[in-house]
């Protein structure tokens, strides 16, 4: 049977309760890489339209962002930048940045953060949208970064042809991120 806590209201825990919750839930976090891989490859097989799907997508920016030798953090942004997709394409972004923010630093959350309203300047203007709405975050010290990312390593990587690196070439960077402490900001 299952060890479980004394209470049925969170008032009403002792000591030994929330040392028990805690143990378990360090357990919980220390699972938290293999989820994210989950939730990655849940990008794959579903092209939407593209030449490739959201996983090879995903991969292909990590690539990139690995070969113009990007950071290991930056890295791992680019690899899973996209990743709240499968939840919510409509703030994608949101999610990953939520996911990420105990792991990374305040510059690289506020980039996958915003990522996504950046990434509309490539296509926006063809769906009758402000393709400058970037523009309300110029001055930010982090606006020709995050613009930079989207030039050159998303809005490029939807490339059947480019060789992309597999996702074990980056599961060791993931772990190590997600092995962090998390960063005090987030508490």
């Amino acid at each position: 049977m299952e060890e479980t806590v004394s209470f049925t209201r969170m008032d009403e825990g002792t000591y030994e309760d929330y040392q028990l919750l805690d143990r378990k839930y360090r357990g919980h976090t220390e699972a938290l890489p293999d989820e994210v891989f989950v939730m990655l490859k849940r990008l794959g097989g579903d092209r939407i339209g593209y030449k490739i799907d959201r996983y090879q997508h995903s991969l292909q920016t990590a690539t990139r962002a690995l070969r113009d030798g990007a950071d290991e953090e930056t890295v791992v942004v680019a690899l899973l930048h996209d990743v709240g997709d499968i939840l919510a394409p409509e703030n994608h972004a949101d999610i990953a940045a939520g996911i990420l923010k105990p792991y990374i630093s305040v510059d690289n959350h506020w980039l996958v953060k915003n990522h996504a309203i950046f990434q509309g300047y490539f296509f926006w203007h063809h769906l009758g949208a402000d393709r400058n709405a970037r523009e309300q975050f110029r001055g930010h010290p982090m606006f020709e970064r995050t613009a930079a990312f989207c030039e050159k390593w998303d809005q490029t990587s939807f490339d059947p042809n480019y060789d992309t690196l597999p996702l074990e070439a980056f599961e060791p960077m993931v772990r190590r991120i997600f092995a962090r402490p998390p960063f005090e900001y987030a508490k």
